[in-house]
């Protein structure tokens, strides 16, 4: 469970609008960091146009690289710690500039200086 690399992940159970099922998402947590079984994640859902407006969605588009089926957004204001227990099985690794963009959206999100 490596950064960048795209996760099924069981995010049940769930509360109010946090966002819900086995979905994928991205490990966005430094490799080298932390001891405890757990990995910082940024979930992905379907891109809805909507979305072109909200700075803290990242489109992500489906390659052979990624696994993703469809076009998906991942979304930066749902970042959060889970127990690697929740990991179903990678499908896939996301580009360099992805995870670029997905750092500006968590850094905007987090209100942190790059």
């Amino acid at each position: 469970m490596n950064r960048s690399e795209v996760w099924l992940i069981n995010l049940n159970p769930t509360v109010g609008a946090e966002i819900k099922k086995t979905r994928p998402a991205v490990v966005v947590s430094d490799d080298s960091m932390g001891i405890l079984p757990l990995r910082i994640i940024v979930p992905l859902t379907e891109w809805k146009e909507r979305y072109a407006i909200a700075p803290w969605m990242t489109q992500v588009v489906p390659d052979a690289e990624n696994g993703l089926g469809k076009t998906s957004a991942a979304d930066a204001f749902q970042v959060r710690s889970v127990s690697c227990e929740r990991f179903v099985r990678c499908i896939g690794k996301l580009s360099v500039p992805s995870m670029q963009e997905i750092a500006r959206a968590l850094a905007l999100v987090l209100a942190l200086e790059l």
